[in-house]
């Protein structure tokens, strides 16, 4: 695997002091915020300072019960080789349910939600992993996420899941360990069982992110430094096999640059003393080799131990066919979730439905914020009741078509309300009507012949 070493996520808020921050091997960037035909200046010069760009996708929904789209594929294929990507990477999660699968409409989670670690759940990730890997001009990557929920009769653990999927695929593993640690806190895993139970030689980087604790919850915000216990998960990992590359996660509330210089320093840190403890480790495993060499071997245990059996090869991933059922059975239960989170259906049967109240308050917050930041003139417009309203808004309204759409239908929800004042329905009217058309309501013909023609009235 090609050597990566330190790195940090791009993102255009933090674009000049990336560039200008030394000992940046290589950059991450979210594969659908960037456009093969029109990289940002920033990442072009990166690019030809010889700085590698891995894109990162997010919406994929490789865990999904639907095999991958082809159109999303081929995004994320061309945004590889315009970038010139050693690799690519994904999730482990599924983002969206319902559709033909269940003869129900199209939900969409706006996040990205844990699959069951179930036998069914494999087939249907191991068959996805595999079409996205012949879609795709580099190989592949998939990463552990952070979850709230457990699923009630999950049959393996996190690592045996990876292991199962590397085993089965060949994909390799990308690796959260600020992941492990939400996993951690919210589902009582074991951090070091995990590490020790992957196929490390599957590892292809790491992530190392911050976040918050809050009523004994772990929120994976990217938003906040990065915690001692994330910082220790990692010295665990590097103590026992060499990451190609780590990299410093930060999506929101950006620090001043020199903070961020400041958690690289502490990653190389904690990476340095992992390769301390692997060198002891070694040291005191060759000292006690030593020893056993030159005690006297008992006459009973001369004889040579029997080599113990092969581990049997494991068996064809099923193909196709063979997968519809599963596929069926997962989309059914998926379905069922998220439903529950962003409908206000029932919670399914298993559950903790305290934790669900949680994560589906956690969707619809992580939904109104992305609204703000892809239609931002929403709350500039409705100031501090843009929260209150969306959050009532998206109550029973799950998002079915992305954020921009659900940009759109919000503010068609808001002039059917009648509860905006005079001049702010005017201008909510006025965006929405410029954007909800095939094309800007400004730009078209009759609009413009319309405007052409008063203003010349306006000039006589």
């Amino acid at each position: 695997m090609r050597r990566l070493g330190t790195g940090i996520g791009w993102r255009p808020e933090i674009a000049d002091a990336v560039e200008a921050m030394p000992g940046v091997d290589w950059v991450e960037v979210v594969a659908e915020n960037v456009c093969p035909g029109h990289l940002p200046d920033s990442l072009r010069r990166l690019r030809e300072r010889g700085v590698t760009v891995v894109p990162h996708g997010v919406s994929l929904g490789l865990g999904g019960a639907d095999r991958p789209d082809a159109g999303r594929l081929t995004a994320l294929a061309e945004r590889a080789e315009a970038l010139g990507s050693p690799l690519v990477t994904e999730h482990i999660a599924f983002v969206r349910a319902g559709g033909p699968l269940t003869a129900s409409p199209r939900l969409e989670a706006g996040h990205l939600l844990p699959v069951p670690r179930t036998r069914d759940a494999l087939d249907v990730l191991c068959e996805n992993v595999r079409i996205a890997q012949d879609a795709l001009p580099v190989p592949l990557a998939v990463e552990n996420i952070a979850a709230l929920i457990s699923w009630p009769g999950e049959e393996m653990t996190e690592g045996q899941f990876l292991y199962d999927l590397a085993d089965r695929t060949g994909v390799r593993l990308l690796i959260d360990v600020a992941n492990l640690h939400t996993n951690h806190v919210n589902r009582g895993e074991d951090p070091a069982k995990a590490l020790a139970e992957l196929p490390l030689e599957a590892l292809a980087y790491v992530h190392v992110a911050g976040g918050f604790e809050r009523d004994g919850v772990w929120h994976d915000s990217h938003a906040h430094p990065v915690p001692r216990p994330v910082l220790d998960i990692l010295t665990d990992l590097a103590s026992r096999v060499s990451p190609p590359g780590v990299l410093l996660e930060r999506d929101e509330n950006f620090p001043e640059p020199e903070e961020l210089r400041g958690e690289l320093r502490t990653i190389r840190a904690a990476l340095a003393e992992g390769r301390a403890r692997a060198r002891a480790a070694g040291a005191l495993t060759a000292s006690a080799d030593a020893q056993k060499a030159a005690a006297p071997t008992p006459a009973a245990s001369a004889a040579a131990p029997t080599a113990s059996a092969a581990p049997e090869a494991p068996a064809d991933a099923p193909g196709a066919s063979a997968t519809a059922p599963a596929r069926e059975r997962l989309a059914l239960a998926q379905t069922a979730l998220l439903s529950a989170l962003v409908a206000g259906t029932p919670v399914p049967e298993g559950f903790d439905r305290a934790r669900l109240r949680v994560q589906a308050r956690a969707l619809a917050g992580k939904r109104a914020g992305v609204v703000a930041k892809v239609a931002p003139e929403l709350p500039a417009l409705l100031g501090d009741a843009y929260r209150t309203e969306f959050l009532a808004y998206a109550h029973g309204r799950p998002m079915t078509g992305g954020y921009r759409r659900d940009a759109l239908d919000f503010a068609e929800h808001l002039l059917r309300s009648g509860r905006l004042e005079t001049r702010v329905r005017r201008e909510v009217r006025a965006w929405w009507r410029e954007r909800s058309g095939p094309v800007p309501y400004s730009a078209r013909p009759a609009v413009r012949l319309a405007r052409g023609a008063r203003r010349v009235l306006l000039r006589r």
